[in-house]
């Protein structure tokens, strides 16, 4: 498995899009959180790094995609998934391989950002005037929002040999688990269970988590939707067996 994931990260980091990728979600992000005048953080007059928080999750929806489509669509593209499948490694040890190698990347795109935290501190009046909690509360709720749709782009992946086909299939389901079920909650036809159709929707437990709420039920979430999302990977890879 480690053969796997050191494989996929130098793969990745080794290739021009693989920077690109992750040059250009920090360009983004830095866009809205320093320099539009609607989002930024110096416009906002606070202390805080809630516009980076509130728009991360969209430019996951892209970013992510972008990571994970090329991670088993182009093994199977190129007709080396069989050469992989013949190593002693399990369906399981390949898909998680892939999986951790992704999640570090989504990571590494993820790091350059505590200089904004960094930047906010400095700036604070008074120095310092930043609640960190907060902080690191919604940087856990990023790292498990990112290590969620890590894992669906990897069951969409898994799912066709085309790259596109995959970064589009990641693509709507990141939107549709996201902000899905807060949309259909938010439609006046379900009385008293808009509340309870709205906690499916990863957008509650991410919000939750971002609070600080760093709440049991909240993690058991994204563990469980991560567990089924690589577990469908698993058994699509495992289908070509059957063919």
């Amino acid at each position: 498995m480690l053969q796997v994931l050191l494989k996929e990260v130098n793969s990745f980091l080794s290739s021009l899009a693989g920077y690109i990728v992750i040059l250009v979600f920090l360009i983004v992000s830095g866009l809205f959180s320093w320099v539009f005048p609607n989002t930024s953080i110096p416009a906002g007059g606070f202390a805080n790094l809630q516009p980076l928080f509130s728009l991360a999750p969209y430019i996951f929806m892209f970013l992510i995609p972008a990571i994970t489509m090329r991670s088993i669509s182009e093994e199977k593209r190129t007709g080396t998934l069989e050469l992989l499948l013949t190593r002693p490694l399990s369906d399981l040890q390949i898909i998680t391989g892939k999986y951790l190698a992704c999640l570090v990347l989504v990571i590494v795109s993820l790091i350059p950002t505590f200089i904004y935290y960094y930047s906010v501190y400095q700036l604070g009046t008074p120095q310092g005037n930043i609640d960190t909690a907060a902080v690191i509360g919604s940087y856990i709720g990023l790292f498990f929002l990112g290590a969620t749709f890590t894992a669906i782009g990897i069951l969409a992946s898994s799912l066709t040999d085309n790259q596109i086909v995959a970064f589009i299939i990641s693509l709507f389901f990141c939107f549709l688990l996201y902000d899905g079920f807060t949309l259909l909650a938010s439609v006046n036809v379900w009385a008293d269970y808009s509340y309870i159709l709205s906690k499916w929707g990863i957008d509650y437990h991410y919000r939750s988590v971002s609070k600080g709420l760093i709440d049991s039920r909240n993690v058991l979430y994204f563990l469980s939707i991560i567990t089924i999302m690589l577990s469908l990977a698993k058994l699509a890879l495992n289908s070509r067996k059957w063919e």
